[in-house]
């Protein structure tokens, strides 16, 4: 449709089905916070050394190994002796996990576009959740891998999908600040209640467990959230869109007209060849517009994963308590993503994504130059780097909204997003550097962040104008 939110306007911005919407979807992604970044303590190292001491070190610990008891009763690390030749398992399970979320991305968007956002939300949060029990009862560290694949499929899928379903539900103002505040914010608690959960339960069977149970307390929602409007008359099923519209304006107390979607409307509609077939990836590059967005999105969308979740693994390698450690990184997330939102009002979309790139890179590449002794300094530059960071990650999903037309803008989210984790897969590397040598992480980092902010400084501007419907109304980049 050319105009869905003029004729739409009925139902107002705010009324009881907006914020039913807003808040259901929003406390959805809770779970999204902890289960990536679980294995900072599901597969911390500690202290350990050889059961029975060897004369020829060369032989390594052929008795085993003993672990410290003092931080932790048991990770994956001490289930599986993942130590010395082992070591390489460790940053190799989040990689694994990262595989999950970029075949997650893969398969998410092409069902969602074709099926539904309503099917894939409810169908990647019950994977997300059974699996991740079944991952606690594991019993080899490759039974716990594949299982933590599929969890990764779950969690990406699961994420896009709610803020795809929350985009297109809610209009203008009340979805910029879904997007910006709401879906982020949640998932910002649900990153914060990772050191909390994690330091009253230090067995990392139990604390799997623990993180997995909240995943039943949304089964409801079933029952409160529908298919999207948008998508519906994008696949041409106008009546099905006008009766949710219906029942979201008895529910705001207000009376909708007689014909919502008017003839010449449903006409044109069912005219236009392109809400009559099927999309595949290859729409993505169909037109030159659509397709430079999407290269750029792309490089865009691998360099900030790769930082984002490069800088929140590498907790454990900073000096200090690692419990408060991730508490404060989890923490920043809310002045990340608070930040942002005031950027999302008062400030065009060109400038924001440029800004928290470039700034948060050069802070990053500032750290090189901090003396040793400076720790608080060098933390400093960390935790405002890892705030913009952030914000611009939760950006993203905005901006990407905005620029992908809605025949194809889960598709293209779960493209750019499934591209992003070759940056992820990178990142527990990155994190593993950080072992060895403190500074190299945060070059590499602050290097790409910067030249990737750069390069942001071509996307269109999107602030204040209607969602495109179809590929043609995609804007053209700004040489």
């Amino acid at each position: 449709m050319k105009d869905y939110e003029e004729i739409t306007s009925f139902l107002g911005e705010w009324g009881p089905f907006q914020k039913v919407i807003f808040l259901l979807l929003s406390l959805s992604s809770i779970p999204n916070g902890y289960v990536g970044m679980a294995m900072v303590f599901l597969a911390d190292i500690p202290p350990h050394r050889c059961r029975v001491p060897q004369l020829n070190f060369s032989e390594g610990c052929l008795d085993g190994w003993e672990f410290s008891k003092e931080q932790y009763r048991s990770t994956i690390v001490t289930e599986w002796d993942l130590v010395c030749d082992n070591a390489w398992k460790t940053p190799f399970t989040v990689t694994i996990f990262f595989f999950g979320v970029l075949s997650g991305s893969f398969l998410s968007g092409i069902i969602s576009d074709r099926y539904g956002r309503r099917f894939i939300f409810f169908a990647t949060l019950a994977l997300q959740t059974v699996f991740s029990i079944l991952q606690a009862a594991a019993n080899s560290w490759e039974l716990f891998c594949a299982l933590y694949f599929i969890v990764g499929m779950g969690q990406i899928a699961n994420y896009c999908a709610a803020f795809i379903l929350g985009s297109e539900l809610l209009i203008r103002n009340v979805r910029i600040n879904f997007a910006s505040l709401g879906v982020s914010m949640c998932y910002a608690i649900g990153y914060t209640a990772l050191p909390m959960f994690a330091w009253f339960i230090r067995s990392w069977r139990i604390l799997l467990i623990a993180l997995s149970i909240p995943g039943f307390l949304y089964i409801p929602l079933w029952w409160y959230i529908p298919e999207s409007p948008r998508w519906l008359l994008s696949q041409g099923r106008v009546k099905e869109a006008e009766d949710i519209i219906r029942a979201a304006a008895r529910k705001n107390g207000i009376t909708p007209p007689d014909v919502i979607f008017k003839p010449e409307d449903c006409e044109q509609l069912m005219e236009n060849k392109e809400s009559q077939r099927l999309y595949t990836w290859l729409d993505l590059i169909k037109t030159t517009n659509i397709r430079n967005i999407t290269l750029i999105s792309i490089i865009i969308w691998i360099v900030i994963s790769m930082t984002y979740y490069g800088m929140s693994l590498n907790t454990p390698n900073m000096d200090g308590d690692p419990y408060f450690n991730c508490l404060v990184a989890a923490s920043s997330e809310f002045l990340g993503y608070g930040s942002i939102w005031l950027f999302i009002r008062y400030t065009p979309r060109r400038f924001t994504l440029p800004f928290t790139m470039i700034l948060s890179g050069t802070l990053l590449l500032i750290i090189k130059f901090i003396p040793q002794d400076m720790h608080a300094l060098s933390l400093t530059l960390v935790m405002i780097g890892k705030t913009g960071v952030t914000g611009a990650f939760g950006f993203l999903y905005l901006y990407g909204t905005e620029l992908f037309p809605t025949v194809v803008r889960n598709m293209a989210l779960g493209a750019t997003s499934m591209a992003s984790r070759v940056g992820s897969t990178v990142s527990p590397y990155i994190a593993y550097i950080g072992t060895y040598n403190k500074i190299l992480p945060y070059i590499l980092m602050g290097g790409t962040t910067v030249i990737a902010g750069v390069l942001s400084l071509l996307l269109p501007e999107t602030k204040g104008e209607q969602l495109p419907e179809f590929i043609n109304q995609v804007k053209p980049l700004r040489w």
